[in-house]
């Protein structure tokens, strides 16, 4: 990828509405707490539509404000074609993201990743929306984000 002066990740689940905003808003705020906000963007998609324009789930809201962290009033879209060509990272919470991904666009310049495996093991993050349990999943989104955003401070060469 060369040099660039902002990183652009997009954080990917299934619907938009619960997922990716876990991701968004746990990583923008890790990120402004490590004096890396001004170096990276990111936004979320899902890979289905079926949550097109909702705003973030009740119980996302919830986890994030109990955590401290703000939520934005971000609305699910369906990921593109496009996102490939306009984001360095094309993250996913579990493998199903990834084989809907890998559906809808080719990977040539390995973009797309699951987000634990930067913390070293490859499992999916439960989704909420099914288990109703937001504490797991906050945790694990913590866990993938912290690890995510020390290997950008450790491997992308910004200037």
């Amino acid at each position: 990828r060369g040099y660039a002066t902002m990183i652009k990740v997009l954080f990917i689940a299934t619907a938009t509405s619960v997922a990716p905003p876990w991701q968004n808003n746990v990583m923008k705020d890790l990120e402004k707490k490590r004096n890396w906000s001004h170096l990276s963007t990111s936004d979320s998609a899902g890979t289905s539509n079926e949550e097109d324009g909702n705003p973030v789930h009740y119980g996302t809201q919830n986890k994030l404000r109990e955590e401290g962290i703000p939520c934005g009033n971000h609305r699910a879209r369906q990921m593109t074609r496009k996102d490939y060509e306009e984001f360095d990272y094309l993250i996913g919470m579990e493998q199903w993201n990834i084989r809907n991904i890998n559906r809808i666009m080719k990977d040539p310049e390995h973009k797309v990743h699951l987000l634990l495996e930067y913390a070293g093991d490859a499992r999916d993050i439960a989704d909420p929306w099914y288990t109703g349990n937001f504490d797991v999943t906050y945790e694990d989104v913590k866990e993938g984000c912290e690890a995510f955003l020390q290997y950008l401070i450790e491997n992308e060469p910004l200037y």
